[in-house]
Order: C-alpha cells, then sequence, then structure tokens
C-alpha cells in the first residue's frame, strides 16, 4: 500500500462509547487531506492479530482502506463501526489464537507482539493511532516500546485514563445516568422505594460521583472507598422520609465493596487483560436495604427498584461533549504526526487541549480523591469550592 504521504492505521479498543465514529471522522478527513492514507483496523487489536500476510488472502474482515464517504456517514453515530473486542495480542489464549498461527503458537497464553509487528509491516503503516481505555492503551504502549510511531486517544466512560481530564464517552454516560434515573423517578415515588442504580466504573467512581453532584441521586458508592450497608440503609431511609414523594436513591459503582469484602462478579471468566466480568453488586446493595429498612421505618419493610444501566448509557448517539472532544483529539493526533512527533496521548488538562507522554497510562491509577471530593461518612461528593475547578469538576489528578 502507498500513498502521498504515508499510511495511518486506527483502531478502536475495549468497551463502546459515543464519541468513537467522530473520532474515526475527525482522524480520517484531516489525515486525507493532508495527503495520508487511512486504513481502519477492525475489531480492535483482534483485527491486528488475524491479518494473514498475504496479498491474495481475504482480509476484508481484519482491516479497510478509509474514505470520506466512509466515515461522514458514520461520524455523528455511536457505537465504532470499525467494531471492537477486549483482546490483548501480549496474552492471547491458546483457543483464541487465530487459525493460520496455531502450529506456531502452542502455549496455553501466547504474545503474538511479533506478529502484530510484521502485520505493520505488511500494511505499510507510518503511524497508528488507537483509541481505548488504559487497557488497550498500555498495548500501544508495548508497540510504542517496540518502535512503532504510536499516537493515543483515550476513551472510556469510566474516565479514568491517566494524565488526562476527559476520555471520550464520559460525558454522554454522566448525560444517560441523570436522565435514566430521572425517568425511574416517578416508579420509585409511586411505590415509595429505594432506587439503586448499579453503574459503571470498575476502579474508578467518577460516574456514580458526577450524577449524584447532579443531583440525580441522594448517596452514591464507589470503589475507591469500602462502604458500610447499614449506614447506607440508615441515609437513604432518611432521605427516603424526607422526601414528599417518600423515596430515595443510590448510585452503585460496579465495582463497589461492601467494607470487609471484595468486588462482586458475574462468573469466573475473565477478558484477555485478566479482568472478570462484573455485576451484581447492585443486587446484593438491594436485597440487603430490604432487609435492613424496618430498623429504620418502624418496623416496616421498605421494598427496593433496582435496575442495572450497564449498556444504556454506552448505547446511542453522543452528546455534544462526545461530539466537539473526539473531533478535537483527532485533530490533535494529526498536528502531532505532521509534526514528526508519536510515542504522545492526547489530553485535556484543565480545560485545554494538549499531548503527553504516552508511558503515563501505564505509570499509575487514576481514581477519585477521596479526601477532597467524597464525604465518606455522609456517601456523596463533596460540595466545597467548584473556584477554578476543571469542567467536570474532580476529575482533573492535579
Amino acid at each position: 500500500m502507498s500513498a502521498k504521504k504515508g499510511v495511518i492505521a486506527i483502531l478502536t479498543g475495549g468497551g463502546d462509547v459515543p464519541g468513537l465514529n467522530p473520532a474515526i471522522r475527525a482522524v480520517t478527513i484531516r489525515a486525507l487531506r493532508e495527503g495520508y492514507q487511512v486504513i481502519g483496523i477492525r475489531r480492535g487489536w483482534a483485527g491486528m492479530i488475524e491479518i494473514i500476510r498475504d496479498k491474495k488472502a481475504d482480509n476484508s474482515n481484519n482491516y479497510r482502506t478509509l474514505t470520506r464517504e466512509i466515515v461522514d456517514r458514520a461520524g455523528r453515530t455511536g457505537g465504532t463501526f470499525l467494531h471492537s473486542s477486549r483482546t490483548k495480542p501480549s496474552k492471547v489464549k491458546k483457543a483464541d489464537v487465530p487459525e493460520h498461527l496455531k502450529d506456531k503458537y502452542t502455549d496455553e497464553i501466547n504474545d503474538l507482539t511479533a506478529e502484530v509487528l510484521k502485520n505493520l509491516e505488511f500494511l505499510g503503516v507510518d503511524y497508528l493511532i488507537p483509541i481505548g481505555g488504559d487497557d488497550t492503551l498500555s498495548y500501544g504502549v508495548r508497540l510504542y516500546q517496540e518502535g512503532v510511531k504510536v499516537v493515543a486517544i483515550p476513551k472510556t466512560m469510566d474516565n479514568d485514563v491517566p494524565g488526562t481530564d476527559y476520555c471520550i464517552g464520559f460525558s454522554t454516560c454522566v448525560t444517560r445516568t441523570i436522565e435514566l434515573t430521572n425517568n425511574l423517578r416517578t416508579v420509585a415515588g409511586s411505590h415509595e422505594r429505594f432506587l439503586v442504580l448499579e453503574v459503571f466504573g470498575r476502579y474508578a467512581g467518577f460516574t456514580a460521583l458526577l450524577p449524584t453532584m447532579a443531583g440525580a441521586a441522594n448517596r452514591c458508592v464507589i470503589p475507591e472507598y469500602e462502604f458500610d450497608i447499614s449506614t447506607l440503609a440508615e441515609l437513604l431511609s432518611e432521605d427516603r422520609l424526607k422526601n414528599p414523594s417518600r423515596y430515595s436513591i443510590a448510585l452503585i459503582s460496579e465495582g463497589a465493596m461492601f467494607k470487609g469484602g471484595e468486588m462482586v462478579f458475574k462468573d469466573r471468566t475473565t477478558d484477555a487483560y485478566g479482568h472478570a466480568k462484573l455485576g451484581g453488586i447492585g443486587d446484593l446493595v438491594s436485597e440487603e436495604l430490604k432487609k435492613l429498612s424496618p430498623q429504620f421505618n418502624k418496623g416496616k419493610t421498605v421494598s427496593v427498584v433496582n435496575q442495572k444501566l450497564g449498556y444504556m448509557v454506552r448505547g446511542g448517539d453522543p452528546d455534544a461533549i462526545d461530539s466537539v472532544v473526539p473531533m478535537a483529539f483527532g485533530n490533535l493526533a494529526l498536528d502531532l504526526i505532521l509534526k514528526g512527533l508519536h510515542g504522545r496521548l492526547v489530553v485535556l488538562k484543565n480545560g485545554r487541549y494538549d499531548n503527553v507522554p504516552i508511558e503515563i497510562i501505564v505509570s499509575r491509577k487514576k481514581l477519585v480523591n477521596v479526601a477532597q471530593f467524597y464525604n465518606t461518612d455522609r456517601y456523596r461528593p463533596n460540595f466545597e469550592s467548584f473556584d477554578m475547578k476543571p469542567l467536570f469538576i474532580m476529575t482533573s489528578e492535579l
């Protein structure tokens, strides 16, 4: 493959979020205008390991050449038209090794990075732009260390990629959470119940804190602080009795843990990054709240409306912020490439677009500053001072 200036490959990995297609569009349109050819890798890192290095082979399921017509049509929509996966090429299970490589890689866990490097060379890729969370981008760091020219774009509705105040998908997640919570108020109010909503957030509680700060819920529990269920029951009971409609609301991060407990998993299977599938903390909290409620309601049981918001907050079209920020991130990536720079992560810091060394992704975790932003006695965000805070208040690492 050849192009006037070179070839740029772009991929999306991990969970889908609204804003991915606008980012792909932004990269592609600017790159084409600057004289580059753009290749879209399908299904994230999975497409990169499944390529067959033969010009006669049918690789249409692994990559495609992108045009303005293709990205314009998809750019206004949610999800990712390039598709996604949670594949990690450096840790591929024996059963997941592509058919044409099964004779070569026979260990239970295999490192296919050598194949990825050869596939990038086969495609003639000069620059690689992965869009993803810390898992997807951590492998981008590995490729950069192997000599690939990588420019990364942060995406995750948990908003927990280090080095940036904002990740694509976060605003739409918060918007949807507020909207869906408000829709369920009528149900909780009609039946005078507790409303318990489980939201995304494996290690970071931003997706529970921000909607609660915005008034969507009375209380929230987050992964960064183990909660006492009896205290939560007492607080929600107080909130319910103060409410003329006799209901109260709690947002529960999927990674939240009972005091002295551990994360709640659906099953024992793991993805390529070693993460077990979370799910069920909302169910457990609901059961316990119902059991404990008579203690705080004159001996009478309070029933619970229990809902896992899950995919409902990551489906559909992007909101305004997740339409504008991806466009800016995509153009930032091209700015770097045009300057011959790589090994960078494009970011939003303190309200301004910037870029930082890509190694920051694997240098630390980005979590809620509990001491500053979470009231551990009241299970709700702190509201002390917004002066000179970034747009989303507690998402800055400063």
